[in-house]
């Protein structure tokens, strides 16, 4: 209304009105639907611009308007402040939701940050599952499945269920006895819903309905029985409750053939897919099982422990049991073959035994040890097997012991296996019998107790449910080893003969619910391993067992539950435990073996920070090749080296004889010509008896003495003091299985005689030289025997002035007796090189008159060396008169007084000498260091073979760490 009258009002009147500069909104407000508001309109200008809170009006004079005061500005106040609000709430949502999606962006990426890396994990699923959708048709395996009315054939009736059920809600209504039945359930459903999606995992949600209703029924039967309001109904009530339960049962069977269907087929597709990899048609190699690779590394571990006095925690499934309480026979059916050597009421375990199981095309066995496969499907293999397994046992135990430390390994493959690792042990005795070992008992309980001390190992204990529950002596020993029950799987044995026997069957429900014995487990489990018959095959014993279970009141009376009866139920749950058990401790076992390599590492570097970790085998080898290099060095020693060797050593050996049984004879001959023929005959009979055995053994020591230096000789800095032991004992066993040719002596011989029936000396050169050469013999002895005749008499008087020392009483004899004898030797200096009896006789006579009292053998002794000193200096002096003596020489001493024939013979000794060198040396070189390296490789074979030698040869902190940081 005011709208219109400042509109009629102002009609007319040429002016721009204030409302074509407000905001869109205020327009839309102020005229939302006038027809004026679609042309211009005159302005207007009136004076409530100071109550306006929009846009800023042009200023300037208006005509004021009649309408009543204040209106206007309260109506626009109004409107404007709405407007303002409805944006405030705008921009408010608008923020609160980009705010909160960035807020729920960010949680996203925490919590998948949080989420684990599951590709770390790929290892525990073998890789062959990875690709099973290229080796199997699953297209026809799907189509070979039941269709859905086949299968609704096959499962059970549930409208039918559902009436019984419904016909039982009126005694379990609330207020009656049975309110509660229907409440409690399994206690392991929640935690079993894990399963794939598919045929398999509906089946197995079956049947864990069919045990809760099981279990729901029992227990509404129990309260029935209890309530005595339900009496008028008894009857009728507990016919409808054993009908349910036949139907319960009726469906379990209709479904375990339905799996035990799936699990064969699933069966003979796993060992076509296995056959096919063995043929070859896939070209890629299949790598090893995981439990293969697992049980090659507890073997490796195993020997470690022996050999370091160690332990490791990997998971073993360790058997114990009392002795004849069914341990082999459940071990023979999780193998599912008779494996084991059986014996009625004998121990026959009498080493522990590892069995590796997997899975393969074919049902076979073999050994660590060995490469022969048993065929677990013949029965000629299977007796063979356990004759083997029999022959080790009895190997494996020392004399005077009944029971062995010493582990057999064996491993089974065969399509449908549970991969695991079990150990067998001997069974627990209480008595020792006739025939065994006194300590018997102990050493079974030392080597169950080392196996179950072991904090990853998975006790499957063993009971005889035929015998009383109070004879067992397994239950103790394993509550000590394992109190709270964290790892122990309690397995009760003989079930048909306990339910026999057994007078109140509770009592195997108390078994089996853990409430008898005083010992907690993981899982309890009641198993029949066949009739007794050691005959018997593992299919009728499963047949056997699934008969039993299938009429047993046991599980009609529901005391046992359907997954805690059979073997198989039984292997299942071992191998989950046994993998669970794995994956938690593999980790732990890798970092202390992690943390252990880091202290190593940390001492070796601190300890020797420029030596590589080299441990025994390595450094073996590094010693052998530095040892075949040394002996390849003989073969460059120089020919010169060699025979200056050879000549000298075989001079200083001759020497001696030449003197003293050669040259003095001779010399004492009254001319030359029988000079001449003594020397022939002796130096003839020296060779063909003592000279070239004495040659070929000085060429022996001198082969010795090089490759000796070699071996010892150090290489500056490069030398390491740590194969000086291996090098020492490589040289001694080389030296005592080196022999010398045998012929070569024969060959020698005619050389060294040749060369010393040679007198013809060619030139003044070689005269000269065999001057020098029996000169510096005769020096040598003449000092040899200077040095002696001073021990005899003692220090002369210069030494004794200087040194203040004096004579012995002896001394001063033998003193005596000398000055006499040269006073004997000046008067005749052509005297023989013996006395004669009266000379000693009168040498005596002088000395007593002296008041010098001596013995004859004093004065021989005596006289012998100080003629000895006076030959060799005539000798001397001779030689010195022979250096002029080549041209008479020559003419053969005619006509003339000057005869050289010592200085003939010491050049046909040198002459000799130097053939006889290069002989041997020739020898050495193209034989004898050939053959001495052959022996020493073979010394380093046989030594490489014998690893007790090795140790034995390479000692030391630095050998220790370093095998350590291989271990």
């Amino acid at each position: 209304v005011i709208c219109r009258s400042l509109a009629n009002s102002s009609c007319g009147i040429k002016r721009k009105s204030p409302l074509q500069n407000l905001h869109l909104v205020s327009r839309s407000v102020h005229h939302p639907y006038h027809p004026s508001s679609r042309f211009p309109r005159p302005p207007l200008r009136i004076s409530i611009q100071l109550f306006s809170s929009l846009n800023r009006l042009p200023p300037g004079k208006t005509k004021l308007l009649n309408v009543r005061p204040g209106f206007q500005a309260h109506r626009n106040f109004w409107l404007v402040r709405l407007a303002s609000r409805l944006l405030r709430v705008r921009y408010l949502i608008l923020g609160s939701a980009v705010g909160g999606g960035y807020t729920a962006k960010k949680t996203y990426d925490q919590w998948k940050d949080m989420m684990p890396d599951l590709e770390d994990y790929k290892w525990i699923i073998p890789d062959f599952v990875w690709e099973l959708d290229e080796l199997i048709d699953f297209e026809k395996l799907i189509k070979a499945l039941p269709d859905a009315d086949d299968l609704a054939k096959l499962l059970p009736d549930f409208d039918k269920i559902g009436e019984s059920f419904t016909s039982l809600k009126g005694f379990l209504s609330p207020g009656s006895p049975g309110e509660t039945a229907f409440r409690a359930t399994d206690q392991g459903y929640d935690n079993d819903k894990q399963f794939k999606k598919g045929l398999l995992g509906e089946l197995i949600l079956l049947q864990q309905q069919i045990q809760q209703h099981e279990e729901e029924a029992r227990r509404a039967a129990g309260q029935y029985n209890m309530g005595s309001s339900q009496q008028k109904r008894k009857v009728s009530d507990k016919e409808k409750i054993d009908q349910l339960q036949e139907e319960l049962l009726r469906t379990q069977l209709k479904y375990q053939r339905m799996l035990e269907r799936l699990e064969k087929e699933n069966k003979e597709l796993r060992k076509l897919v296995l056959q096919r990899d063995d043929k070859g048609i896939h070209q890629r190699k299949l790598k090893k099982s995981l439990i293969d690779m697992y049980s090659e590394v507890l073997d490796i571990l195993s020997d470690y422990d022996a050999s370091y006095n160690t332990q490791d925690h990997l998971p073993r499934v360790v058997v114990v049991g009392d002795q004849s309480a069914g341990k082999t026979s459940v071990l023979e059916m999780i193998a599912q073959a008779r494996i084991f050597p059986r014996g009625s009421g004998e121990m026959m375990t009498r080493s522990p035994v590892k069995v590796t199981l997997s899975e393969g095309p074919h049902h076979v066995a073999l050994f660590k040890d060995s490469s022969r496969e048993f065929d677990l499907t013949k029965e000629e293999d299977l007796a063979a097997l356990r004759n083997e397994i029999e022959i080790r046992m009895r190997n494996s135990v020392k004399e005077g012991c009944t029971v062995s430390t010493e582990t057999i390994s064996l491993s089974v493959k065969g399509p449908g296996l549970q991969r695991m690792v079990l150990v067998d042990l001997p069974g627990v005795i209480s008595t020792v019998t006739s025939g065994m070992a006194p300590d018997t008992k102990e050493t079974i309980f030392s080597i169950s107790k080392a196996y179950m001390q072991n904090p990853n190992a998975i006790i499957l204990c063993i009971q005889d449910g035929s015998v009383d529950a109070e004879r067992s002596i397994v239950t103790d020993l394993v509550s000590q080893m394992d109190p709270q029950g964290k790892r122990t799987i309690f397995v009760l044995t003989k079930v048909d003969l306990a339910e026999k026997n057994v007078a109140s069957p509770n009592r195997i429900q108390q078994i089996i619910e853990g409430k008898l014995f005083p010992m907690k487990a993981l899982g309890y489990f009641a198993v029949v391993t066949g009739k007794g018959n050691s005959s018997e095959s593992i299919d009728s014993i499963k047949e056997y067992e699934e008969e039993f279970f299938q009429n047993s009141k046991l599980l009609k009376t529901s005391m046992l539950k359907a997954h805690q009866v059979t073997t198989k139920n039984l292997s299942l749950a071992v191998s989950d435990c046994f993998w669970k058990m794995v994956r938690e401790s593999v980790e732990q076992q890798a970092d202390a073996f992690k943390a252990t390599r880091f202290n190593l590492e940390t001492e070796w570097k601190n300890n020797y920070p420029r030596l590589r970790e080299l441990d025994r085998n390595e450094l073996f080898e590094k010693a052998k090749n530095e040892i075949l290099d040394e002996v390849i060095s003989l073969t460059q020693v120089t020919p010169k080296h060699w025979e200056e060797m050879l000549e000298k050593t075989l001079w200083e050996r001759v020497s001696t004889h030449v003197i003293e049984n050669i040259y003095l004879p001779a010399a004492q001959t009254a001319n030359s010509g029988t000079f001449n023929t003594t020397v022939d005959i002796k130096l003839k009979q020296w060779t063909d008896k003592q000279l070239p055995n004495k040659a070929v053994e000085v060429a022996w020591e001198t082969l010795q003495e090089e490759f000796s230096r070699f071996m010892t000789e150090k290489k500056g800095k490069e030398h390491d003091d740590i194969f000086d032991k291996l090098k020492q004992a490589v040289k001694e066993e080389t030296i005592k299985r080196h022999k010398w040719n045998e012929r070569a002596e024969d060959s020698l011989r005619v050389i060294q005689h040749n060369a010393l029936e040679d007198r013809s000396i060619s030139d003044k050169q070689q005269w000269d030289a065999a001057i020098h050469f029996m000169e510096e013999t005769l020096q040598s002895r003449l000092k040899d025997t200077e040095s002696v005749i001073e021990d005899m008499v003692g220090p002369d008087w210069k030494k004794r002035l200087l040194y203040w020392v004096g004579r012995t009483k002896e001394q001063h004899t033998r003193n005596e007796t000398k000055n006499e004898l040269e006073k004997l030797i000046k008067c005749n200096e052509e005297h023989a090189a013996y006395l004669a009896n009266d000379e000693v006789t009168t040498v005596r006579k002088n000395l007593e008159a002296r008041g010098v009292t001596v013995d004859p053998c004093l004065i021989k002794d005596t006289w012998h060396q100080i003629y000895r000193r006076y030959f060799l200096k005539s000798a001397l002096n001779h030689c010195n008169l022979c250096r002029r003596g080549f041209y008479y020489y020559q003419k053969h001493f005619v006509d003339s007084e000057l005869e050289c024939n010592d200085i003939v013979l010491f050049w046909r000794i040198q002459r000799m000498l130097a053939i006889t060198a290069n002989t041997l040396r020739q020898q050495l070189t193209n034989t004898e260091v050939r053959r001495l390296e052959k022996n020493v490789k073979e010394v380093l074979e046989d030594f490489a073979e014998d690893n007790e030698k090795k140790v034995m040869l390479l000692t030391g902190k630095r050998v220790q760490l370093a095998e350590d940081l291989s271990k």
